[in-house]
């Protein structure tokens, strides 16, 4: 959700903490701020919004200190502005802080009946009093901080600048993401592999309840129950280059026309171009007993999961069962012992997703994990990783990461249903020869980028926007609703194109654009029946199809989109890349931030 970075370094690290910040962005964007110690003295410069007026700020008044904590903030308590703005100080230490302080309002009155004061809504302010107050006592900051984590409950991670300690940074991890970064003389510490990549590449990731102390020299680590405990020192993938833009106008345009290469990338992680055959990780040793699939995820990783199911249940004939990752485990479900837990996440630090996980690890589940990022905390708790190479997603609004997440969910559909016996040899090579066309499928579609451009300044008036779809292209509508709200504030709701007739259909008039994901499959003759019902209406059809789809809806359509006619199998991985791109088109034609729309984060590190 929060950004951190920390640095004990050589020369001043002011740069490099605003430097860092940049990579985190994604994480929180209500404000932003670093502080470092100049003489001793803990100085802080703060700004709310945007990273930018973090540096223009910092340019106007420059701030020295060879060691120094940064943050970039996602509101949870209090609300997004300068005062709030992290990192939090006293005249002892500073702290910065990703998650919740669950208990802040117990711990805040306990510490004003000792006489602080509070000067913000945060509960992050509770842990910087907390520590103060317990160094002013005369205890050492070291074993301050391992008293004080005692007191705490909650998910976080924390970084702790103490004044006077120019050799010292304190880290804590529960639920939420830390790493530490090893450099030559000097120490880092960041909320994952991308903020410290142009730092250093050598990365010990906390576990969670742990905690350190951090010199210029050497990280010491202790476990929850303040035992010493090693970690592995691991070479992360990420290059120290800044990720830019291209030549797109932002990076979420950038990365949806990056799918082609970047499905190209997954499949060949998975299939073997030359036998078509797909290969897993572990998994084909047990797929053939697998009593059920459990699939958990939130927002578009849930969406990739319905197709999954949809997928899983008619190519591979396994019950499946999907939930959102936030409802599931207070469901109190029963899971059958020897079922395969399926969780899907970019970030592999959702914490509602990594809190099911826990869960059906309890339940004797085999854990499988499809994640973008594969040194994050899902992948490492998970038994086998299917790794999507989406390589790293800037923008807020998932894209590439979705289309490569059902890339490795189709794989795993065929290595199922061969495992099972449901199709045979000759079916599993034409299945897996239609996902190897997929990327040059999906550069034909990206021409028609411009077309929908055009398209997307009708849609920018509508107040309300439908999308429909049947059998796998309901997830797509879904998806594809999901894109337009979250990024041009546009009410949009996808449905089951057969559950129109149940109610949504009395919002259509002349002015709801009615969007139909409709490739022409066994399900197009319902689909059809529906859009003259919607046209009968008054709705204005936008009929996403192939030719022949087209020609069977196209003159009763208010506008057309003509993909490619491919196998039904790979069609909703092609028809995601339209929806995404008219989502965005409306964005740019209402002048939303496209990469960071309000109110949401990249990864949601807090339940």
């Amino acid at each position: 959700m929060c950004g951190i970075i920390g640095i004990i370094g050589k020369a001043d690290v002011a740069p490099l903490l605003i430097s860092g910040l940049k990579r985190l962005e994604y994480r929180g964007y209500d404000s932003a701020g670093i502080a470092t110690l100049v003489n001793g003295h803990i100085e802080r410069r703060r700004a709310e919004g945007k990273l930018a007026n973090l540096d223009q700020l910092v340019q106007r008044e420059p701030l020295s200190g060879t060691t120094g904590i940064g943050h970039t903030r996602w509101a949870t308590h209090g609300v997004p502005n300068e005062t709030n703005a992290h990192p939090h100080a006293t005249h002892r230490v500073a702290v910065v802080h990703n998650g919740i302080i669950e208990n802040f309002d117990e711990l805040r009155e306990e510490l004003r009946k000792k006489g602080c004061n509070f000067e913000t809504d945060t509960d992050t302010e509770v842990v910087a009093h907390l520590l103060t107050t317990m160094i002013d006592q005369g205890i050492a900051p070291e074993q301050a901080m391992g008293k004080a984590l005692k007191r705490l409950d909650g998910a976080f991670a924390l970084g702790v600048l103490v004044s006077g300690r120019n050799d010292l940074l304190l880290a804590a991890r529960r639920g939420c993401p830390l790493a530490i970064g090893y450099g030559d003389g000097e120490m880092y510490l960041g909320s994952d592999a991308l903020a410290l990549a142009s730092l250093t590449r050598r990365l010990a990731y906390l576990d969670d309840g742990d905690w350190a102390v951090i010199t210029p020299t050497e990280a010491k680590i202790y476990d929850e129950d303040d035992r010493p405990a090693q970690r592995p020192i691991r070479e992360t993938a990420y290059s120290g280059a800044m990720i830019g833009k291209g030549n797109h106008r932002h990076f979420m345009h950038k990365e949806i026309h990056e799918q082609p290469a970047v499905i190209g990338d997954t499949l060949r992680a998975f299939v073997n171009p030359a036998t078509r055959e797909v290969g897993l990780p572990k998994l084909p040793a047990m797929l053939d007993r697998i009593p059920k699939v459990t699939i958990i995820a939130c927002g578009t990783s849930f969406h990739a999961g319905m197709v999954a199911k949809y997928w899983l249940e008619q190519i591979a004939r396994v019950p499946v069962e999907i939930d959102i990752a936030s409802e599931f485990r207070y469901r109190g479900a029963d899971m059958p012992p020897g079922g395969l837990a399926l969780f899907i996440s970019q970030s592999g630090e959702t914490a509602d997703t990594l809190a099911a996980l826990r869960y059906a690890r309890q339940q004797k589940q085999h854990i499988a994990a499809v994640v973008n990022m594969p040194e994050s905390t899902m992948a490492r708790e998970a038994d086998v990783v299917l790794a999507t190479h989406a390589g790293p997603e800037i923008g807020v609004a998932s894209t590439k990461a979705f289309t490569t997440q059902l890339i490795v969910l189709a794989c795993l559909t065929l290595a199922t249903a061969r495992a099972r016996g449901a199709i045979d040899v000759k079916r599993a090579g034409a299945l897996a020869h239609a996902l190897t066309e997929v990327p040059a499928r999906a550069a034909e579609v990206l021409a028609h980028d411009e077309n929908i451009q055009k398209l997307a300044q009708s849609v920018a008036e509508a107040r309300d926007v439908l999308y429909l779809g049947r059998g796998a292209s309901f997830p797509i509508a879904l998806e594809g609703a999901l894109k337009l709200k979250e990024i041009s504030y546009i009410h949009a709701d996808g449905y089951a194109a057969g559950e129109m007739k149940h109610g949504p259909i009395a919002l259509i008039d002349e002015d709801v654009p009615v969007i139909v994901v409709a490739p022409s499959d066994a399900l197009f003759d319902k689909t059809a029946s529906n859009v003259q019902e919607a046209v009968a209406r008054g709705g204005k059809v936008i009929l996403l199809s192939d030719k022949a789809g087209i020609d069977r809806l196209g003159k009763i359509s208010r506008t057309v989109i003509e993909l490619p006619a491919v196998d039904p199998f790979v069609a909703p991985i092609l028809y995601t890349i339209p929806v995404q791109l008219l989502a965005y088109h409306v964005a740019v034609v209402k002048g939303t931030d496209v990469d960071q729309p309000r109110n949401l984060a990249k990864s949601v590190t807090v339940e």
